[in-house]
């Protein structure tokens, strides 16, 4: 993904402290607060300590007309220590009500943080349920998090999205199973992550929609309201396939929509013998009519993408499978592995980036080899270009389009040095070791040590932390497959850009 910023300084939420008639928590436990942040330096307050959640239970009634949100939050969760009270991140939404294993608790609120108090210490190693009541319009951005459409709402964002419109451990170390049960009126349907499990009619004029997804990043959590057109289908692999699209998108854009939903099949045979078998037990993509959506978002296996991709500078419609390329590799670099700390982010879009390049092969276009040679030609050794280091771009250089592209040409510079049968063993030994789980840099840098039997230390220094264009000895070396066949890589940076910059970030 490459988002617009979802804005981090939302409006001042008054601090509220509720007391419950349960019994004041008395002092000298002996226990801990949990921590209002996992210690991730970009976002020191992003995700929680003390505790690991292993579900979500998410039941939503939501009223487009409005914009009105009510929810009940039934989060399962591990402590990991000890704990007199624990956070949950939670902007906006006003809290009715908490309860720690049935037992009405104390809270406060600040403008990031629900603080909760049980009425007695939890143990180490407990397993405990939190339920929060809450209600109220979700505050995102506009253009990210929680966002109302013309005709219902998306939920896409990153770094931060999922605390917009549920209380919840917001970072991707603590990845969690989800239930979503969607309340909205007749007429209205939802698409949310995983497997739809049926809908009951409600009294009132509602309807319920009921989906269930695996484990993943609270980022990735999506739901999404509106009128659709879904195409449900199976690829040969069995893998169930939930396409939904915006019934409003008609012509000619929306022939070139569906033609790209339709290759997800095609897409998958590329990237499965580089990357490994597909990770997850569905598939699909949500594309919505919504004018101020200028993203796309890897939301776990069922990706939310902008129209915009679609359509060209003079909006005209236009072949987009690149973006849903873009999207379905992140199924491996992002979502089934995920991130252990944000600033190694170009694990995720430079090896996403790299899949549009194996998909422009497949079809016909240059190698991977000549895309890269052509770039690193082609930009010139003061360009600004250079001078970000994409190992640790920094929290406001997350989703600069160096990350992307630079990324992608680091994974072409190590394939160069390692050739290419150590270079896609590794890739699929980084996801099959890592599946479910988190890397990091350090780890992805070792593991390529161990598979090629190189020392890379400077090779990963020249392309992911010096603020200068690497030198040529950081590109010879072993061929890719292919590579005899070098066509011109046709601009492809300038293409790039140019989609960048007219339709937003992905």
């Amino acid at each position: 993904m490459k988002p617009l910023r979802l804005a981090t300084s939302f409006a001042s939420v008054s601090i509220l402290i509720a007391l419950a008639p349960a019994v004041a928590q008395s002092q000298g436990h002996g226990c801990a607060e949990g921590a209002a942040g996992l210690g991730d330096r970009y976002f020191p307050t992003y995700g929680n300590g003390g505790y690991d959640v292993r579900r979500y239970d998410l039941d939503v009634v939501y009223r487009p007309a409005t914009d009105r949100l009510r929810g009940r939050a039934s989060i399962r969760a591990r402590a990991k220590r000890r704990l007199c009270s624990f956070n949950l991140d939670f902007v906006g939404l006003e809290v009715g009500e908490v309860k720690v294993d049935r037992r009405q608790a104390r809270w406060r609120r600040d403008d990031h943080e629900l603080t909760v108090l049980p009425a007695r210490p939890l143990k180490r190693g407990e397993r405990f349920e939190v339920v929060v009541r809450y209600a109220g319009v979700p505050v995102g951005s506009g253009l990210s998090g929680f966002m109302r459409t013309e005709d219902g709402a998306n939920v896409a964002g990153q770094p931060e999205a999922a605390a917009t419109w549920f209380p919840v451990n917001d970072h991707p170390l603590d990845k969690a199973s989800y239930s979503f049960d969607v309340t909205v009126p007749n007429g209205y349907e939802v698409v949310a992550n995983g497997r739809p499990r049926g809908r009951d009619r409600s009294p009132g004029g509602m309807t319920t929609w009921r989906w269930r997804a695996g484990k993943m990043a609270s980022y990735l959590a999506t739901i999404d309201v509106g009128e659709w057109d879904v195409r449900r289908w199976r690829t040969e692999g069995g893998i169930p396939v939930y396409d939904a699209v915006d019934s409003a998108l008609t012509g000619g854009l929306r022939d070139e929509i569906d033609s790209s939903l339709a290759r997800q099949e095609e897409m998958l045979d590329v990237l499965t013998p580089s990357f490994g078998p597909y990770p997850f037990n569905a598939l699909g993509g949500i594309v919505d009519n919504q004018s101020n959506l200028f993203f796309a978002l890897e939301t776990q296996t069922r990706p939310v993408y902008s129209k915009y991709f679609w359509l060209n500078s003079q909006g005209e419609p236009t072949n987009g499978d690149f973006v849903v390329v873009h999207e379905l590799a992140h199924q491996w670099f992002g979502d089934d592995v995920a991130l252990a700390r944000w600033r190694d982010i170009w694990l995720n879009e430079g090896f996403a980036t790299y899949a549009e390049w194996l998909w422009t092969e497949d079809q016909g276009g240059p190698t991977p080899r000549a895309t890269f040679q052509q770039l690193y030609d082609a930009i010139p050794t003061n360009d600004p270009f250079w001078s970000l280091r994409i190992g640790d771009p920094g929290a406001d250089r997350l989703f600069d389009d160096e990350v992307y592209v630079r990324g992608a040409m680091a994974a072409q510079a190590l394939r160069n040095e390692i050739g290419r049968a150590d270079f896609f063993r590794l890739l699929r030994k980084w996801t099959s070791s890592k599946s479910g789980g988190n890397g990091t840099t350090g780890q992805f840098i070792a593991l390529a040590e161990q598979v090629s039997g190189e020392q890379l230390d400077d090779l990963f220094e020249a392309w992911l932390y010096t603020p200068a264009k690497p030198e040529t000895s950081q590109i010879s070396g072993g061929t890719g497959r292919g590579d005899a066949r070098r066509s011109a890589a046709g601009g492809w940076l300038e293409v790039v850009q140019q989609r960048l910059r007219r339709h937003g970030r992905y």
